[in-house]
């Protein structure tokens, strides 16, 4: 019995989680915020009672449960060497959060095939815990392993602050991902801008270039302001949106989850690897062929 048969009859007995929405955080450039905008945007959607699951995918490099002063006993390393499954490595976050989390100055994950990648990825589809949200927040840079998260994805979310490497580095993002790996819609995030016009005026910058070069769609999804709650709570070891719920960039955060809740899960596959391949499609014949194989 081949890995992809033993696969599908495990999901034979699984309930399907039909209707996960996965979206992956990126940006290009480290230090746009990309850790801080999963996680508080994951918190906000699980105060509107939403199961969130997310995905430490800086696997060389991770930061997700240090950020929430969490302690992991096992991580991705341990699932990729067959010790443990995705199921038992899960630990909860604030309001319920699932984090998935990865292993910090551990070169070997760094360096993972891209067979790797897709058996990572595919890991996904045998897991047992329930929930509709999957945020992928993936390493900086283009390497690798951040476009074979975000080619995965449903959504690729763009995090952007007002600096010229930023936009420069989103840029070569994007281009990569349209160019080579068939994503041509980008939802962009205005992190840490001064006010709504500076973050409009950001997205204008990036839109301006990408209109000039690329045939992609980008969209301002969220402008999350500079806060100075947002240094306190790191302080703390807390969320802003838990910390200071009512602080302007809590309040964008949960502006960004409400949007998020309205984006739709597509019906069939993109054509590229995507998480939950079996589960975004409920195939009537999928236990028939699995069986017969």
């Amino acid at each position: 019995m081949t890995l992809d048969q033993a696969s599908g009859l495990r999901m034979m007995n699984q309930p399907y989680n039909e209707k996960v929405k996965v979206i992956a955080v990126t940006g290009g450039k480290g230090g746009v915020g990309k850790t801080s905008v999963s996680i508080n945007t994951a918190v906000a959607l699980a105060e509107k009672g939403k199961r969130v699951l997310v995905l430490d995918a800086d696997l060389g490099l991770a930061n997700v449960d240090v950020m929430l002063g969490i302690r992991a006993e096992r991580n991705l390393s341990h699932v990729l060497s067959g010790d443990a499954e995705l199921d038992d490595i899960i630990v909860r976050g604030p309001k319920g959060i699932g984090i998935v989390p990865a292993t910090s100055g551990t070169q070997g994950m760094v360096e993972l095939s891209p067979a790797q990648h897709a058996g990572l990825i595919r890991a996904f589809s045998e897991m047992r815990t329930q929930f509709d949200i999957l945020i992928v927040d993936t390493a900086a840079g283009i390497s690798d392993m951040v476009l074979s998260f975000s080619r995965a994805s449903q959504d690729v979310l763009v995090v952007v602050c007002d600096e010229p490497t930023s936009i420069t580095d989103a840029y070569a993002l994007i281009k990569i991902l349209s160019r080579e790996h068939g994503v041509f819609r980008f939802k962009i995030v205005a992190n840490m801008v001064r006010s709504l016009r500076e973050g409009m005026e950001l997205f204008a910058k990036l839109s301006k270039v990408t209109d000039r070069f690329l045939d992609v769609a980008l969209e301002l999804v969220a402008t999350i302001p500079f806060d100075e709650n947002l240094r306190k709570s790191v302080r703390k070891q807390k969320l802003v949106v838990e910390a200071y719920p009512k602080s302007p960039s809590a309040i964008a955060y949960h502006g960004l989850a409400n949007k998020i809740m309205s984006w739709p899960v597509p019906q069939q596959p993109g054509g590229h690897l995507e998480f939950f391949v079996e589960r975004l499609v409920h195939r009537p014949d999928f236990q028939e062929e699995k069986t017969s194989e």
